[in-house]
């Protein structure tokens, strides 16, 4: 479990010193050195620095000497009936990282530092054919709730 006060651990995956990092408005410059295919897209400066000022956003890093080698990024929010809690967005890994641990070490981290700031419950969606994510879901002790349906709303916003 993460300290609190530090708000990163250190793994051990096959050989591999990795550093899983709770980013803060003071680490956006942690986003200059990216892995390849970790993102959809390249990092652009001024929605990390608005992401990160957010106290709602939360942006888990997993770092190699100073690679972003992976990440998860989340919101916690609270309802006028519920107690906090917190939306896990994405989770990435560049392509030479998967299947090592790095994703179970980020969403581990996640779990803890939605855990650290009260939330009562953590959520994530995947694709049904995403095997990959679910039992990576699973292995951290998620529970699939069959029959939930996403829909998304395409506002005409500005292109990534």
């Amino acid at each position: 479990m993460l300290g609190a006060a530090a708000a990163h651990a250190n793994w051990r995956t096959t050989g591999i010193s990795t550093e899983f990092k709770i980013l803060s408005e003071r680490d956006v410059e942690i986003l200059d050195n990216v892995a390849e295919n970790v993102f959809d897209a390249p990092i652009e400066a001024s929605y990390s620095a608005e992401f990160l000022r957010d106290p709602r956003h939360h942006l888990c890093v997993a770092l190699i000497d100073g690679v972003v080698i992976g990440f998860a990024s989340g919101v916690h929010y609270v309802h006028p009936d519920k107690p906090p809690q917190f939306w896990i967005n994405e989770i990435g890994v560049a392509p030479a990282y998967r299947n090592k641990g790095i994703g179970k070490g980020i969403l581990t981290a996640m779990l803890a530092h939605a855990r650290k700031i009260g939330c009562s419950e953590v959520w994530v969606l995947t694709d049904d054919e995403s095997e990959a994510a679910r039992a990576l879901y699973r292995s951290a002790g998620g529970r699939e709730t069959l029959g939930v349906v996403m829909a998304t709303f395409d506002l005409g916003g500005p292109a990534g």
